[in-house]
């Protein structure tokens, strides 16, 4: 059974899309939306509103249907999307800075993104670490291991490590508390 939302816009309403759309930045997402309500308004079959705004049907369905159970603003705005969780602990984390820091392993200049998830996985359970989230990491922490000119930390062994952990830890539980 095929449920059809029918938008019916109040003047004020039709005048504030029109105005989103004609001044000012916004996410694409938000002006496209928009223009689907509008369209709809004006009684434009949902095929041919995708074909004009270049996206897909069931856009165009789903912006209609929050519209009518929902109201304008819940039809605009965004919902959260779910993402997965870090891969890497705040511990992981630390040894990850550490390995960074550290000399790199012999016949190699300088540590690389492969190498810290080779050695991150060595170090860890974790089965498969990729070098995008090494990336992400360390690009968080604003360390660049592959340029020569850097911060380190000079002398980096067990008792280190074990300490680094343990601060990072607090600050993960802060973090997860907010």
């Amino acid at each position: 059974m095929n449920i059809r939302y029918r938008v019916d816009l109040t003047s004020d309403e039709r005048k504030q899309l029109e105005e989103l759309i004609s001044g000012g930045t916004r996410r694409v997402r938000v002006l496209i939306r928009a223009q689907i309500l509008l369209a709809a308004d004006r009684g434009v079959k949902d095929f041919e509103i995708a074909a004009t705004i270049s996206t897909g049907t069931s856009t165009v369905y789903r912006t209609k249907k929050r519209f009518v159970e929902e109201g304008l603003e819940q039809a605009l705005s965004e919902l959260p999307r779910p993402g997965s969780q870090r891969k890497l602990t705040g511990k992981d984390e630390a040894l990850l800075v550490a390995t960074a820091c550290s000399k790199p392993p012999p016949g190699s200049a300088r540590w690389t993104l492969k190498l810290l998830a080779g050695r991150l996985v060595e170090l860890t359970e974790h089965e498969f670490i990729s070098e995008d989230t090494v990336r992400r990491r360390l690009q968080e922490k604003q360390l660049k291991p592959w340029q020569k000119k850097m911060w380190c930390i000079p002398k980096v062994d067990a008792e280190y490590v074990a300490r680094m952990e343990d601060v990072l830890g607090l600050y993960a539980e802060a973090w997860m508390d907010r």
